[in-house]
Parts: C-alpha cells; structure tokens; sequence
C-alpha cells in the first residue's frame, strides 16, 4: 500500500497538518526539531507526494513552461538542456516550445502552457518580447526571462552580460594588434545590441575608428554571407568580433573557401561558447556564457516565486569567459 502523510505523521510523532507544512513550506512555520523528525520520517518511508491531487487543489499543474527562439540553434539547445536539469533536480519536469523564430508559433505555446496550467514560465523570447509578460501576468503566472529582455519592470531577467563580455573580446582582438576591426552581429533583438555596444566600447576605450557592422541572422549560413559583405568594402578588416558562435563558424568556412587563412589573414571571435567551437579549425575563440549558473539560477528564482507567488522584477547579469584558440591568434587549444 502507498506511504500516506498520515503515516509519516504517526512515525514522527506529530500531526498530518505539520507533514503538510514541511511539505508545502507553510502556510505555518515548522520548529526546527520537528521539521528534522518529519524529513526523517519522510526518508525511512520513502513517501512520495501526489503531484496529481497536489496540482488539483492548487489549480496548477506540476511543471515548468520553457519557450526558445530556435532549437535549430546549439546555444538554445545546450541552454534548454541544462535548464531541463536544474528543473528536474528540483522535481519539475519541463516543457519546451520552439517557436523557431516565429511570432504567431510563440504566441501559441505560451498561451498552451498557460492553458495547461504550468506552474511558471521560463523564455528566451523570439519577437513578441512584452507579450509574453502580458500574457503571463494575465495570468497570474511567474516569468524569468533568459537571453534577451522582456520587461525588468515586470519579470526577473538571468542574463550574460553581452555589453561586457563583447568589450572583452574585441580589446583581445586590440591586444594582439589590430586596428580595423569588423563587428558581423545579429537580427534587432536586445543579446545582438549590447553586443554591438560593447564592440564600440572597446574602440573608443582604444580610441580607434569604428569599423563596418554588418547585420544577419544567428546561423552559419548567414555568417558565411556576412564574411562577402564585409570584405567588400573599401577598408578590409584585418578581424572580426562575431555576436554568435555559429555565425562565427560559418565565417571560418567562408574564410577558408575565400583562401583567407585565420588567424593571419583574419582574425574571428565568437560570442556562446557552444560545444562545437571546439572543433572547428583552427578552433574558435569564443565568450563563453555561463549556461549551467544561468539555469540553476534562473530556475531557483523561479520557484522562489512560485512559493512566494511574489514577483521579482529585474535583472541579474552574469559575467563571459573568454576562451583562446587559434582563431584570434592564441595558441589552438584542444
């Protein structure tokens, strides 16, 4: 037969309500001892709540909502995929919806998830940007927003810090001695910008002119075309800062079909940290995000206000890595 909250009451010795307590964390406040006696007696027995019944009197459903921009994309994948961890260590499963780039197919998963009854949302948003806060607070439903900004007004931002990591990349670039310096970024969305502002950061620091900024999509495809726009025109860039790492990879293979030789005829970094940037050749340096510290931090402010039911508006911005290879001119690192 099934352990009931009963049962582990009569082990520890107190009342099925305070079972519930520690269990829910409250309404009332558990004495420390009592608490102790409780999660002893929940372990021995090995009790198990039932989400099913749980969700029903909450009127929620024991889950968390994720929606991406592109699952096509390794970074998004790679990201989701810790998120979906740091979820499932905490005893949330996690849904995930690819909109893939599309705004009508965003709009539709959030308003599934929402019809589900998740119990919060977590979103990299594609374009409907403050939508999905609207959406949410109709709601009465928590938001964390990953990547790029929705509304630090209404929701809790996990983020990069896309201004500062950038700034890095390209006075790396300055220090091995370059002057003409290209920037190849991303489509109008909040990451691309402040990646571009910390491009320019880093030559007004260095008082340098800027050089060409050229706009595509994320994918490599588009950074393969970038490279042709940005050769042409009449002051070559001797390197280039790249806004993602799969736009960076695309260039190399530009590069090379070019009979351009990186690093000596020019000089790439990316911005991710993907696992595959290691494999190109030479390998690609890259910003690396943070992604596991971004999921276990996003996901614990999350059910911080689930429990709560209190929002926490803002923005936390967490610090790049810059990793060398031979793509910058660094030694080509494995």
């Amino acid at each position: 037969m099934a352990v009931t909250r009963a049962d582990v009451a009569r082990l520890a010795g107190t009342s099925p309500a305070l079972v519930s307590y520690v269990l829910n964390g409250g309404p009332r406040q558990v004495a420390p001892a009592t608490r102790a006696r409780i999660e002893a007696a929940i372990a021995e027995l090995g009790y198990r709540p039932n989400m099913s019944a749980r969700s029903l009197r909450m009127n929620r459903g024991h889950a968390l909502g994720m929606v991406i921009p592109d699952g096509a994309n390794p970074f998004f994948a790679e990201l989701s995929a810790v998120i979906e961890a740091a979820a499932f260590a905490k005893g949330y499963p996690l849904f995930v919806g690819n909109a893939a780039g599309d705004e009508a197919r965003e709009r539709a998963y959030v308003r599934t998830f929402i019809d589900r009854r998740v119990e919060g949302m977590l979103a990299i948003s594609s374009s409907w940007g403050t939508g999905i806060a609207d959406a949410c607070e109709e709601a009465g439903m928590v938001l964390v927003a990953l990547d790029r900004i929705i509304d630090p007004a209404r929701c809790a931002h996990v983020m990069c810090d896309s201004v500062a990591g950038a700034q890095e990349a390209v006075a790396h670039l300055i220090g091995h001695g370059h002057r003409d310096i290209a920037c190849l970024s991303g489509p109008h969305v909040s990451t691309a910008e402040d990646r571009v502002q910390g491009y320019r950061n880093a030559l007004a620091a260095a008082e340098l002119p800027e050089g060409p900024i050229v706009r595509t999509d994320f994918g490599g495809a588009a950074g393969y075309r970038g490279l042709t726009e940005l050769m042409t025109g009449p002051r070559k860039p001797t390197a280039v800062f790249v806004t993602s790492d799969l736009q960076a990879m695309g260039m190399l293979r530009a590069a090379y079909d070019a009979g351009l030789r990186v690093p000596d005829d020019l000089a790439v970094i990316g911005f991710d940290g993907i696992e595959y940037s290691r494999y190109t050749r030479p390998g690609l340096t890259t910003m690396v995000q943070p992604a596991r510290r971004i999921a276990e931090m996003a996901v614990d402010l999350l059910l911080e206000q689930i429990e709560n039911r209190s929002p926490r508006p803002g923005v936390v911005n967490l610090a790049a890595e810059l990793k060398t290879r031979g793509s910058c001119g660094c030694s080509d690192e494995f």
